[in-house]
């Protein structure tokens, strides 16, 4: 196989660090990597180098196939009670910009998406203070009277947490009852950092970690999918995403729940953080495939395009990430408000073709579960 000569003739090249030698050693032979491995991958990995290593990691589970679907996003209420320091799109009941939708305003929502072909609907938003889970379920239902065979994918743990605590209900209860409302899986959203340092110092008020942990094992303990993201890019470091994505791989060793991981990348317009900047795309890159080595028990690793832009994200297909998400319709507001590049965030069918193939890649519609819908 060309990807696995390449890594040979890296292993071989003189002045390669030992270390970096012995990785691609273990990588060759589908030994696990370590929490330490990963750093030094981080610290001491060349762009080019992890590239080649994620590259062929990526190759050996999807070869060439690269998927994306047709969704949309509903964003109900941009009012939350949390204030994490990161966030560009959080309002307070009567502040200027602040937007709650009814449920029959989300239902005008959805009914445009018939006979579409779209396959999900993505449904997170703020923790509004006086919205539960009943009201969440009421909606979920509307919205399978009208696309009864739509995907709901909906709410990050942290509106979990919080929704199911207002209605009195265990995080176990809770769920199943989600799950009878119509809810199909939950995104990866809210995961941030976990590492309490980091999390202390950007997110302190919302649900910590180990909740986050409970809330994703508990739903696959119940028949519901999940994703996991990290959001990087702020003031951690490099053995904090280590940690975060040690903390991920564990759980997926014991439920095999995660359909796939997304690096989110933090963007400094319009937040309490925007002085530190953002980290440049060889970082983006560099994220990508120290992920996709590392995570070798997620079968999937998604470049979410709204949040890096389409350049970026088609790079990243050579750097370990076989999914570049869907075609959002311009249905979401939180990466726009953070300053991303694409303010008005949409690609059609043809787009995604078009991006993947340009890419020398096999592109892949996919439903949310990863089942093929069509191949192009």
């Amino acid at each position: 196989m060309p990807e696995k000569n390449n890594i040979n003739v890296l292993i071989n090249i003189s002045n390669l660090d030992s270390n970096l030698k012995k990785i691609a050693e273990k990588v060759i032979e589908n030994i696990r990597i370590s929490d330490d491995d990963a750093l030094q991958l981080f610290e001491k990995g060349e762009l080019g180098f992890l590239g080649i290593l994620a590259n062929y990691v990526r190759e050996q589970k999807h070869g060439d196939r690269t998927y994306f679907n047709k969704n949309f996003h509903i964003e109900p209420t941009n009012i939350c009670i949390y204030n994490c320091k990161f966030c560009s799109y959080v309002r307070k009941i009567g502040q200027k910009g602040a937007w709650e939708y009814t449920i029959d305003e989300v239902l005008k929502t959805v009914e445009s998406y018939k006979n579409t072909g779209v396959t999900e609907v993505h449904i997170v938003g703020g923790v509004h203070p006086k919205r539960d889970l009943h009201y969440y379920g009421e909606m979920m239902s509307e919205i399978k009277k009208i696309m009864p065979n739509i995907h709901i994918k909906a709410f990050t743990a942290v509106e979990l947490e919080y929704m199911i605590k207002k209605a009195k209900l265990s995080v176990e209860e809770g769920l199943r009852k989600l799950k009878e409302y119509g809810l199909d899986s939950i995104p990866g959203g809210g995961a941030e950092i976990f590492h309490p340092d980091v999390r202390k110092e950007i997110c302190d008020e919302k649900a910590s970690a180990s909740m986050w942990l409970n809330i994703h094992e508990t739903a696959h303990k119940v028949g519901l999918p999940s994703n996991a993201t990290i959001l990087y890019g702020h003031t951690e470091k490099y053995k904090h995403r280590v940690h975060h994505m040690s903390k991920l791989r564990e759980l997926q060793d014991k439920t095999a729940g995660f359909n796939t991981f997304i690096p989110l990348k933090y963007r400094k317009e319009n937040n309490n953080l925007s002085h530190i900047g953002e980290v440049t795309s060889i970082e983006d890159l560099k994220n990508y495939a120290v992920s996709r080595i590392y995570l070798d028990n997620f079968p999937h690793i998604k470049a979410y395009w709204p949040s890096i832009g389409k350049e970026i994200a088609q790079l990243s297909l050579s750097f370990g990430v076989d999914d570049i998400d869907g075609t959002i319709d311009d249905s979401t507001k939180i990466y726009s408000m953070a300053g991303a590049e694409d303010q008005n965030p949409k690609m059609t069918t043809q787009d995604m073709v078009k991006l993947i193939k340009d890419a020398k890649r096999t592109p892949i519609e996919r439903d949310t579960l990863y089942n093929t819908v069509n191949t192009f």
